[in-house]
């Protein structure tokens, strides 16, 4: 499923997220009749998600290129294929823009996979070389520093993730938003999450072992001698940072990740490394204060590079410089990669079209050029202004809301309302596109054109300390299907691709569209005022302006949502974790509810018009749940349990069993399975 709306980077200004996945366009999500796939032998306050979704779930296989399939993955499969459409079309026009003939050439090249196949491992090697040259601390901290890149993994189950050694985003200060600093993060594994390398359940064993075989065969394609005994350090050296890593859950904290660092506090609080070599390396040699997001786990990968034995890291980093460029490299490098991230790990039977991996690489390297194409083409003016009076009216429904909280005192009802009142919204795309005139697009050279997209984009990131902040900034692309939510820069951003059809459409219902987009637009607002969004006050500043009172308050609710989560246990070896996807379970409630009022708003006295039989409010709630269609690989699923800061889809809907009027619309009565009696039944916002 896509939408995952929300993630600690956002929550820190850094970046966005994304839940990556896929759908076959002849699933029959699309359907024309309203409603489509719900099993009517299954009662509402029984299961809600089954009721809503499931003769859809029994009719729709995963394709076998895909771990799940989905009504968002059915959205982006069709931004996916306007876009490759529109780049092929764009590219080859006469009168092309500079833009578009560098995205019309790192599409069609990183797609020619014969010419890539004639180079081999030429275009590798003098990395490989460099690596080989290491003889000394202050060689390997200056490689590793050059490694470092704006690329911490924020499209995968929002994970904190990067394979380099250490992740680096540059944005605003939670302590003094007006200015940028480097936030540093950890890094430097290739499995998913800490908990990979360090519980001892079978499946986690198996697949400490299965990546083992992976390692030793990434280092057999490229000739290396002993590739087995290597691959068997190399896991060893995982571990050891892995076990210096910060636990998910934690990462969701920014109170624990606010740490500023002066240039000098690396020396003595993360002894090892050869701190001036590897800054100096990443670009950050005058940079004198950082933002050290897992203070732990920085000291522990700047121990083991004063520990471990040279050549064990050289052997790490030359496995991890093969393994992440694997698309760009031999079919047989990307075949392995393939075989063991998608099928081992994810459960993909067959690796996706080479096509749709290009429309992938060409946006994450040109995402704004291409996204300036999209939206000029599938977002007219016309829909922009309608998903704008949608937000205002969301926004303004929740302001009702916090007038209504009789818990809350009136300082805090100031400065909650203050926040709102300064929200940043953008619909669609940004007002300003960035330039990509210094970055280099060669015909024929795949590898170059990815290395020099991420030197481009580092470049671009470190550009900004010193710049005053810029608010308009976007850090989603147009054709991505998300939104997202960046309290420190207090705003909100709704790419354009997320707001198309069946979510949003003028042929729906209000109900219809308030139900599924509309909550996701309360989502996002709410998002200000989840368990982490609501330290930031309206200036983004981090800080507590609550009440005591009205903060014990909100934190109680907040564990009473958690603990409603950690009842959910989709395999009986492995529950949701109500801490770690509290942010997301409170925007899910609290958005839900604001939507719910702006769509009563909406009708401004009148009924709602009968659709299929349904009500007004049932189709409100019937959207909302089949907004959250999903089908997944058990794989799949139980990585994201692990790693991501959302629950699965189906609890997700589950969210209206905290709302009086499910109950009435349906109606849900005591027990019923999703019944909560209304003293139990959580109130956040």
């Amino acid at each position: 499923m896509i939408r995952s709306k929300h993630s600690l980077l956002a929550l820190a200004a850094l970046a966005a997220l994304w839940l990556p996945g896929a759908r076959s366009l002849a699933a029959p999500l699309a359907d024309a009749t309203p409603f489509a796939g719900r099993d009517l032998t299954v009662a509402p306050g029984k299961d809600f998600f089954a009721y809503a979704n499931g003769a859809w779930v029994r009719a729709t296989p995963i394709p076998p290129d895909r771990s799940s399939v989905g009504i968002d993955v059915e959205l982006q499969d069709r931004a996916d294929k306007r876009t490759a459409d529109l780049i092929r079309e764009v590219a080859a026009a006469p009168g092309a823009t500079d833009d578009a003939r560098r995205v019309g050439d790192y599409y069609s090249t990183f797609l020619d996979q014969d010419a890539i196949e004639a180079r081999g491992l030429a275009p590798a090697q003098p990395a490989l070389e460099q690596i080989a040259a290491i003889a000394s601390r202050t060689e390997l901290a200056r490689y590793l520093g050059s490694t470092v890149r704006a690329d911490v993994d924020i499209l995968n189950n929002t994970r904190i993730h990067t394979a380099n050694i250490l992740g680096l985003w540059v944005a605003q200060d939670m302590d003094q938003p007006t200015r940028y600093l480097p936030f540093l993060l950890q890094g430097g594994l290739g499995l998913p999450d800490r908990d990979y390398y360090l519980e001892d359940k079978p499946r986690m064993v198996e697949l400490r072992a299965r990546y083992r075989e992976h390692i030793a065969a990434v280092l057999a394609l490229a000739g290396t001698a002993d590739a087995t005994g290597a691959a068997g350090r190399i896991l060893d050296l995982e571990t050891r940072i892995a076990t210096a890593h910060a636990p998910r859950a934690e990462t969701e904290d920014v109170r624990k990740g606010d740490n500023h660092w002066r240039r000098g506090q690396f020396d003595t609080d993360a002894p090892g490394m050869d701190w001036n070599a590897f800054l100096a390396a990443a670009g950050l040699q005058d940079q004198p204060e950082f933002v050290v997001w897992h203070p732990r786990a920085v000291a522990g990968i700047a121990a083991l590079a004063g520990s471990e034995p040279l050549e064990t890291w050289k052997e790490y980093l030359r496995f991890h410089c093969l393994d992440a460029r694997a698309a760009v490299l031999p079919r047989a490098f990307d075949t392995e990669g393939f075989h063991f991230y998608g099928t081992v790990l994810s459960g993909t039977p067959e690796q996706r079209e080479r096509w749709k991996r290009a429309v992938d690489a060409t946006s994450d390297a040109l995402g704004m050029a291409v996204g300036r194409l999209y939206a000029a083409r599938y977002f007219p003016a016309g829909e922009k202004a309608r998903a704008g009076v949608m937000v205002r009216n969301i926004i303004a429904a929740f302001a009702r809301r916090i007038d209504q909280l009789n818990w809350m005192a009136p300082e805090t009802r100031r400065m909650a309302k203050a926040k709102l009142a300064t929200l940043k919204v953008g619909v669609g795309y940004p007002d300003r596109w960035p330039d990509y005139s210094s970055l280099k697009v060669e015909r024929g050279d795949a590898y170059g054109n990815r290395e020099r997209a991420q030197l481009f984009e580092l470049h671009r990131n470190l550009a900004k300390l010193g710049q005053p902040v810029d608010r308009e900034e976007w850090v989603m692309n147009p054709q991505l299907v998300n939104a997202v939510n960046l309290p420190v820069m207090n705003a909100i951003q709704f790419p354009a691709a997320i707001l198309q059809p069946p979510l949003f459409s003028a042929d729906n219902t209000d109900a219809m569209n308030y139900g599924a987009t509309g909550a996701t637009i309360g989502h996002e607002i709410s998002h200000s005022f989840d368990d982490q969004g609501a330290l930031f006050d309206a200036q983004g500043r981090l800080r507590n302006w609550w009440t005591p009172e009205d903060f014990a308050h909100f934190t109680a609710s907040g564990a009473a949502l958690a603990r409603q989560f950690d009842g959910y246990r989709p395999f009986p070896d492995l529950a949701v974790n109500g801490r770690q996807t509290l942010s997301e379970n409170i925007a899910d409630l609290a958005g839900l509810a604001a939507a719910y009022d702006a769509y009563r708003e909406s009708l401004g006295g009148h009924k709602a018009p009968v659709v299929a039989g349904l009500t007004g409010d049932q189709q409100f709630f019937l959207s909302f749940a089949q907004s959250w269609r999903d089908k997944t690989r058990e794989e799949a699923l139980r990585q994201q349990i692990i790693t991501d800061g959302h629950a699965p889809a189906e609890y997700r809907s589950d969210t209206v069993r905290n709302l009086d009027a499910w109950y009435a619309a349906f109606p849900v009565k005591p027990g019923d399975a999703l019944y909560l009696a209304p003293a139990n039944r959580v109130r956040v916002w």
